[in-house]
C-alpha cells in the first residue's frame, strides 16, 4: 500500500509545530528583529541535581509594535496558569519576561501581523524510557489556527480595553470556524493580548509562585 504524500506532509508539519512551534519564513525573522521583538519558543530538559528530577524548561517572550507582535508563552495541561520560576526584569521591551520550569506544559505562540494571526498550540510532557535515566521530550500539537481574524487594532489606545476580551477567529479551507479546546481560551485570549501589547516588559500568563510560610 502506497503512502499518502498529503497524509505524510500534513503529519510531518504537525510534528515540526509540535517540537519547534511556528515555521516562520526568513522574511518574517527578518522583520521582527528588524522591530526588535524578541521570542524564544524552545523548550529544554533539564535535571535539578538536588530533587534528582528531570523539568521542562520555558521562557515566556515577545511583545509588539504597531504592524506586527509575536509571543510565546506557557500554561499548565489544564488551562491553568503557571507560577513562575523567575521573573526577568530588563530595560529593552519585547523580550523575555519569566522562566517556567515543570514536568509538563502548555506551550501556546501566536504571530501577529496586522491584523492577521498565527496560533500554535501545543502540549510538552515527559516520556521515561525503559532502561533510560534520562527522559525524553513528548510534544502534541492540539491546535494550529492559520489567517485568523480579528476585527479590533487593540494596539491602539482606543481598544486598550478589549485585550485579553477577544481572540482571533479561525476557520478551515472550507470556511468554517475552528473551534479550540474551550479549558485553552482564556490563554488564547491572554497572548492575543500579549501581541498587541506596544513594548511589552511583563508576563501576561505567569503568575507569584506560592511561598510556604
Amino acid at each position: 500500500m502506497k503512502a499518502n504524500p498529503a497524509r505524510q506532509k500534513l503529519e510531518s508539519a504537525s510534528l515540526r509545530h509540535a517540537l519547534h512551534g511556528l515555521a516562520l519564513p526568513a522574511s518574517v525573522l527578518r522583520a521582527l528583529q528588524k522591530r526588535g521583538i524578541y521570542c524564544t519558543p524552545g523548550i529544554s530538559l533539564e535535571h535539578q541535581h538536588l530533587a534528582k528530577r528531570y523539568v521542562l524548561r520555558g521562557v515566556e517572550s515577545g511583545g509588539a509594535v504597531a504592524d506586527m507582535g509575536r509571543s510565546c508563552a506557557f500554561f499548565a495541561p489544564d488551562g491553568s496558569p503557571l507560577p513562575w520560576f523567575q521573573p526577568l526584569d530588563s530595560l529593552a521591551v519585547n523580550g523575555r519576561h519569566a522562566i517556567f520550569l515543570a514536568e509538563s506544559l502548555v506551550r501556546l505562540e501566536m504571530l501577529r501581523t496586522v491584523r492577521t494571526y498565527e496560533l500554535a498550540i501545543t502540549c510538552h510532557t515527559l516520556s521515561h524510557l525503559p532502561g533510560h535515566n534520562r527522559p525524553q521530550i513528548a510534544s502534541e500539537l492540539v491546535f494550529r489556527g492559520r489567517d485568523g481574524v480579528l476585527p479590533f487594532d487593540l494596539w491602539k489606545e482606543r481598544h486598550k480595553s478589549l485585550r485579553g476580551t477577544l481572540t482571533p477567529i479561525f476557520y478551515n479551507r472550507a470556511g468554517e470556524v475552528l473551534r479550540m479546546p474551550q479549558r485553552f481560551e482564556d490563554a488564547t485570549r491572554k497572548v492575543t493580548a500579549v501581541v498587541c501589547c506596544l513594548g511589552c516588559q511583563h508576563t501576561h500568563l505567569g503568575v507569584p509562585p506560592t511561598i510556604d510560610r
